[in-house]
């Protein structure tokens, strides 16, 4: 076991530990993790901030089993806030907030691979920024099939007047967020017009789209989850790793890879190096999700 290395990160003393150890069974170490954490920390925490922040850790390695952590560490530096969110029984309870380069260095080193976040901020749980729809591939389907539904269900809100924002979940799917950043909306009304998108694509593309959450009815099909819409549900932050057998990131991705993915031309796959190189040269393709103000139409 290496000794720790004390790093200074925007004036904040940051502890590292083991950083040749491997968290990846393709070699990525912990070095590396916390290295795209920081290089990446000027888009991703602009995603990741004023809201309570649910890690999920990887201490032995991505090919073993992860723990979700919600409760934020107690052992935590001094500098890292925290803020009062969903909890349990007991009450709410407080959640770590990544929102510098320091946190994201620290939250790195605890292996915490992938950062979940809620859609609403810790100052006001009730009111959901953005809404989300979530296209999961079930059995025989990939993101192929995800792209072609989210297409279709863009075509659905634009004719609400809504406009949408993809990206991979860096994992099997498809995610994408509608900004709301206004007034009014709730977690129930999000929930309410994702089912109801669902079920238009439901009709429009028989067979092959399902809104039921049993596990039975997803073969052939992607399955819609509008219920990441819910208050107490977080879904994968924009640029955060994914514990996958390769460092794989959940990636803003424009509609024209959208639509080249929905014909079979390109996979939307992309590691970390490669994310890094795409803000590089793109600039943060989610950065719309903050800013734009929309409301969703009054329910008839």
């Amino acid at each position: 076991m290496s000794a720790p290395t004390l790093i200074e990160v925007d004036g904040r003393q940051v502890t590292l530990t083991n950083l040749d150890k491997v968290l990846y069974p393709s070699g990525f170490t912990k070095a590396e993790v916390i290295d795209y954490f920081v290089r990446i920390a000027p888009v991703a925490t602009r995603h990741l901030a004023h809201r309570c922040i649910t890690f999920r850790r990887y201490p032995d390695g991505t090919d073993r089993d992860g723990f979700f952590e919600k409760r934020c560490n107690r052992y935590r530096p001094e500098w890292v806030p925290v803020s009062l969110g969903p909890g349990d029984r007991r009450g709410g309870i407080d959640y770590c907030r990544v929102e510098d380069t320091a946190t994201m260095a620290w939250a790195g080193n605890l292996a915490a691979i992938e950062l979940h976040a809620p859609m609403a901020y810790a100052d006001d749980l009730d009111t959901p920024r953005t809404l989300v729809f979530d296209f999961d591939p079930g059995p025989e389907t990939s993101v192929v099939e995800c792209c072609q539904v989210a297409i279709a269900a863009h075509a659905v809100i634009a004719a609400v007047g809504l406009e949408g924002w993809c990206k991979t979940s860096g994992s099997k799917g498809l995610q994408m967020y509608v900004p709301l950043n206004t007034p009014g909306a709730t977690h129930q009304g999000a929930a309410d017009f994702a089912l109801a998108v669902g079920q238009v694509l439901e009709r429009q593309l028989a067979g092959r789209v399902t809104t039921v959450m049993a596990k039975v009815e997803r073969p052939g099909k992607v399955f819609v989850d509008w219920s990441q819409n819910a208050l107490h549900k977080t879904t994968i932050a924009p640029y955060s790793l994914r514990a996958r057998d390769r460092p794989t990131v959940s990636t803003p991705v424009t509609w024209d890879e959208v639509e080249s993915c929905a014909s079979g031309r390109a996979a939307l796959v992309f590691e970390a190096d490669v994310v890094l190189e795409r803000v590089e040269e793109l600039g943060d393709l989610f950065a719309p999700v903050l800013t734009v103000e929309q409301e969703l139409p009054t329910p008839t």
